[in-house]
C-alpha cells in the first residue's frame, strides 16, 4: 500500500521547520514524552503547507500558512480548525483534528495538527502501480459528484455550521470579492479575464437556499481507498470552507475539472481528461438529480468558477513575481490564469460549459 499513496519527500529550501521548538510545543500540550523522529513535506498543493510530523508515537498533520502569505486573512489556521471540529461530528469523512496553535512565534505563523489518513490521493498523474481505467475513472467521477451531494445535504443549523458564513448575499460578496482580488494581483492585462469580470457583475443571480461548502472540492483533495478508488475515505483542505450557495462550490470543482479538447495546461492540473470521466455537463446533470437543485441558471457559476480559479492563480503567481516564494512551479502559473479566461469567455461566447474545441 505504501508505493500507492500520498508520500511526503524532503521539505523544499526555504520552508523547513523549527523541529526544537516544535518539539517542546507538543510536549507541552500533547505528551511530555513525545520525541520528533523526522519532518516532511507533501510536494503538491499550491496553498497551506502540509508536513507529516513522525513522532515516537504517532504521525500527525501539520498545516500552515505558505510563507510571504497573508496569514490573517486567506490563510486563517484557526478557522480551518475550528471546521474540522464541528464537521467531524456530522460528517465522518475528515481528519480528526487534534491541535491549533496561534501562538506565532512557536513556528512563526499559526498552526494546526490533525490525525494522517492514508489512502491514495490522484493528483496531476496515476500512482505507480494504479491503472486509472475508463470503468475506474467513470465510477470515480461519479462517486466524487454524490459525495459532494452528501456534504451540501447536511444540516447547517443543528450541526452548529451555520456560524462559519454568512449567506445573505454571499455570490454578491464572492463576485465583487474576486474581482477586487483579480486586480491587487493583477500584473498583466488579460482580455478574457476583463471579460468576464464585467459579465458576472451584469449577470449576478439570487441567493439560494444555502449549505456548507468545501470552495475547494476536486480529486486531488480527496484520499481514496486503495482497494476501491470509488470510494472516499476523507477529504482534505477545509480552508475555504463556509455557508453559501452550494452551486458556487460544485462550480468550483468544474472550474478544475478539465476535459480533453481544454487547454493542455489546465489538462496538467487535474485527471478529469481520462477516458471514463464525467464531461462538466454530465457532471451537473448528475448533481441535479441527486441533489433536486434548480442549475438552470449553471452558465454563471462556471464562468464564476473559472475567473475564480484563474485569480487563486494570479495571486499565488504575483507572489512569485515579488520574490515571495521561490518555487519553480509558481513561476508558470500565468498560462493557468489565461487558460481559465479562455474558458469563461468561450463559455459567456458558446452558453455551454463543455466541448469548447
Amino acid at each position: 500500500m505504501t508505493a500507492i499513496t500520498d508520500q511526503p519527500v524532503a521539505i523544499r529550501p526555504g520552508e523547513e521547520l523549527n523541529k526544537e521548538k516544535l518539539e517542546n510545543y507538543l510536549r507541552e500540550k500533547l505528551d511530555s514524552n513525545l520525541t520528533i523522529s523526522s519532518i516532511q513535506q507533501f510536494p503538491k498543493g499550491y496553498s497551506n503547507l502540509t508536513y507529516l510530523i513522525k513522532t515516537t508515537d504517532k504521525n500527525f498533520i501539520l498545516r500552515r500558512p505558505p510563507f510571504g502569505a497573508n496569514i490573517k486573512s486567506a490563510h486563517d489556521m484557526g478557522r480551518e480548525f475550528r471546521v474540522l471540529s464541528l464537521l467531524k461530528k456530522v460528517y465522518p469523512k475528515v481528519p480528526e483534528p487534534y491541535l491549533n496553535c496561534e501562538d506565532e512565534p512557536v513556528m512563526g505563523a499559526p498552526f494546526y495538527m490533525m490525525e494522517r489518513v492514508n489512502g491514495v490521493i490522484l493528483r496531476n498523474k496515476a500512482p505507480e502501480g494504479i491503472s486509472l481505467t475508463p470503468e475506474v475513472m467513470r465510477k470515480l467521477s461519479e462517486a466524487t459528484i454524490d459525495n459532494l451531494v452528501a456534504l451540501h445535504a447536511i444540516n447547517i443549523e443543528t450541526s452548529g455550521l451555520a456560524q462559519l458564513g454568512k449567506p445573505e448575499g454571499y455570490v454578491q460578496r464572492q463576485v465583487e470579492g474576486w474581482i477586487k482580488r483579480y486586480y491587487n494581483a493583477e500584473t498583466e492585462k488579460i482580455a478574457s479575464m476583463d471579460e468576464i469580470a464585467k459579465w458576472m457583475q451584469s449577470t449576478m443571480p439570487t441567493d439560494i437556499a444555502p449549505a456548507f461548502i468545501h470552495n475547494d472540492y476536486k480529486y486531488d483533495n480527496l484520499v481514496l481507498n486503495p482497494n476501491n478508488l470509488s470510494e472516499i475515505i476523507a477529504v482534505l483542505d477545509w480552508e475555504m470552507a463556509t455557508v453559501g450557495d452550494p452551486l458556487m462550490d460544485i462550480a468550483t470543482t468544474l472550474g478544475y475539472w478539465a476535459e480533453p479538447t481544454d487547454h493542455a495546461f489546465l489538462r496538467e492540473f487535474s485527471l478529469t481528461s481520462l477516458p471514463g470521466n464525467l464531461t462538466r455537463e454530465e457532471v451537473v446533470k448528475r448533481y441535479a438529480e441527486k441533489s433536486g437543485r434548480d442549475v438552470s441558471n449553471f452558465l454563471f457559476y462556471y464562468v464564476y468558477a473559472c475567473f475564480k480559479i484563474g485569480v487563486i492563480g494570479q495571486q499565488i503567481y504575483a507572489r512569485f513575481v515579488k520574490g515571495f516564494t521561490k518555487d519553480p512551479r509558481f513561476g508558470g502559473l500565468i498560462h493557468l490564469v489565461k487558460a481559465c479566461g479562455g474558458n469563461g469567455s468561450k463559455a459567456i461566447a458558446t452558453g455551454r460549459i463543455s466541448n469548447f474545441g
